[in-house]
């Protein structure tokens, strides 16, 4: 079955049916319980693969559950719909076009038709211009205008054009080439433009410009900016070649910027934004932590990709965090998920995953145009820890809703200082342990009996120092961060996403709620800048832009 082009209701499977009469039994559920009764627990419910270990122990199911959820992705045909992904079925129905991200870290030797044509070479050709520029770059070989040896790169960027790049290159900072510094401008804030620019040099800058169209707003405009300082700087149009490069479908458009073709990498159709990091968008990763470890971040991408096609899916991660996602999702009202690295270079982790889950599952439509009955996408949220832990992390143990978490983190750290590591991997675990366990209101009360407290106080604190438990959390552990590892982990959320999208029987690759954004905004603009502008369309965006053009000078 074409499940892009019919997909299921879901929620008139005999597996879902069956799924809410088993979420009725488990009402009653305790892991506490649950860990007290069966040692074997842990080792039941974790599993290791691509150098990544997935503890699933602490979340609301028993041996039944996994059953139940993989039997309902099999009548998903969720199977089918992982074939058709790979294979370059249009899964992305609304806009007709293929989803081969995965594609862009296959081996030369395999083939991917689109439209009837292997496009692997086309990928393999780009990464080989990647690696001229890259290797020309660290050899000193690349020149400013002043024939100065370029120190720092910027990528001119947003969303998937940023997120993701900014993400990698610093999560693997301790890979990074000496002498040469990667920067991020994605915002059409001013500000944000002179704090990065006022610290550069134009002579010794490169700057990419990532845009698929060549004409996103917030791209361009930068861009605008960013030549415009060039040339202030003593820059000359002749030399702009050595100081910009795009990565971009519409040559024509970077041509005319005065970027020579040569320095023009392409992007494709069938790459959405979100999923592009692997393409010439990587591009500035490359440039921070070389060619070399880059083809090593595609290589663990790779190999997930291959446990996610091939392993069975009570035993694949993937498809089992997705199942767990649905099941919060639809059978326990959970609207939020938190994502709480443990590691200072992932803080950047969350970002992209709020784009790659939300910009993929927040619709409310099915592939078919018809009314969703189950799903759609949570909201990610969270930040690297201990930070959260004195913030955000009150809500997790002790407010009303049940918001799952996924804890990230790695066994050894590139930057050891004491026993700082120890502690931090310690925090990870207790946080986690502490929203599985949770403290009864005895427990409450012994706790204050013993320290002395007289009975009034006892009574009057214990209510405040109860907290439920029973709350749902992953953890997943890599010896430590590195290329390989990390696409590894990259590629498990795009496939986790993926699969709860099949399930819901959503598009997990167009955005039209984004675009609707954009194309207000240029109304907006010309009521903001006109002499003489046509009305809003309502009396409060016009009270905003009368109050813009009240005091605004200029």
């Amino acid at each position: 079955m074409d499940h892009h082009l019919h997909p299921l209701d879901v929620t008139q499977l005999p597996s879902w049916k069956a799924l809410l009469e088993h979420r009725q039994a488990m009402n009653s559920f305790s892991m506490r319980e649950a860990f007290a009764s069966d040692p074997q627990r842990f080792e039941r419910f974790s599993l290791t693969t691509c150098g990544l270990m997935l503890d699933y122990s602490k979340n609301l199911i028993n041996e039944e559950t996994p059953a139940l959820l993989v039997k309902l992705a099999e009548e998903a045909q969720l199977g089918d719909a992982i074939q058709a992904m790979f294979n370059g079925a249009p899964i992305n129905a609304s806009e007709r076009r293929q989803a081969l991200h995965t594609a862009l870290r296959r081996p030369l030797g395999d083939q991917v038709l689109v439209d009837g044509r292997n496009v692997m070479p086309d990928i393999h050709s780009v990464l080989q211009q990647m690696s001229r520029l890259v290797t020309s770059l660290h050899n000193g070989l690349w020149r400013g205008y002043t024939e100065k040896p370029i120190t720092d790169v910027v990528n001119i960027g947003i969303g998937g054009s940023f997120l993701g790049p900014q993400l990698v290159s610093e999560a693997l900072l301790p890979f990074a080439q000496k002498g040469l510094h990667c920067h991020y401008l994605a915002n059409v804030d001013g500000s944000e433009f002179r704090e990065l620019f006022s610290k550069l040099s134009a002579e010794t800058t490169l700057c990419i410009v990532s845009s698929k169209s060549f004409t996103t707003l917030e791209t361009l405009k930068n861009a605008q900016a960013a030549r415009a300082w060039y040339l202030a700087q003593g820059g000359s149009e002749t030399a702009l070649h050595k100081h910009f490069i795009a990565v971009t479908s519409n040559v024509g458009a970077a041509t005319e910027f005065g970027i020579s073709k040569e320095n023009i990498l392409p992007m494709w159709d069938w790459v959405g934004g979100r999923y592009s990091l692997w393409s010439a968008i990587g591009l500035p990763i490359a440039m921070s932590i070389g060619i070399s470890n880059f083809k090593e971040l595609l290589s663990g991408a790779y190999n997930m990709d291959q446990h996610f096609r091939s392993a069975p899916f009570e035993r694949n991660i993937p498809v089992l965090l997705g199942l767990l996602g649905v099941w919060y999702g639809d059978f326990w009202g959970a609207r939020s998920q938190a994502i709480l690295p443990y590691d200072y270079y992932l803080r950047n982790i969350t970002d992209h995953l709020q784009q790659l889950d939300m910009e993929s599952n927040g619709k409310s439509v099915r592939q078919d145009g018809t009314p969703l009955t189950a799903g759609s996408g949570p909201v990610i949220w969270g930040g690297v820890g201990c930070n959260g832990q004195h913030a955000y992390h009150q809500l997790l143990p002790q407010g009303r809703q049940l918001i799952p978490a996924d804890f990230i983190v790695p066994v050894s750290s590139y930057n050891p200082v004491t026993d700082h590591h120890q502690w931090l991997y310690a925090n990870c675990l207790s946080q986690s342990q502490a929203l599985m366990l949770g403290k009864s209101l005895a427990e409450a009360e012994a706790e204050l009996r013993d320290k002395g407290l007289d009975e009034a106080e006892v009574q009057r604190l214990a209510a405040h120092k109860v907290v439920p438990g029973n709350r749902p959390s992953n953890t997943l552990v890599m010896e430590r961060i590195s290329p390989r590892r990390l696409g590894a982990l990259i590629a498990m959320y795009e496939h986790k996403v993926y699969v709860q999208s099949v399930l819901w029987g959503i598009n997990a690759f167009d955005q039209w709620g984004v675009e609707l954004g954009k194309e207000l905004g240029k109304g907006v603009y010309q009521g903001l800048t006109d002499w003489e502008p046509a009305a809003a369309a309502d009396a409060s965006t016009q009270g905003l832009i009368n109050y813009f053009r009240g005091r605004h000078r200029g």
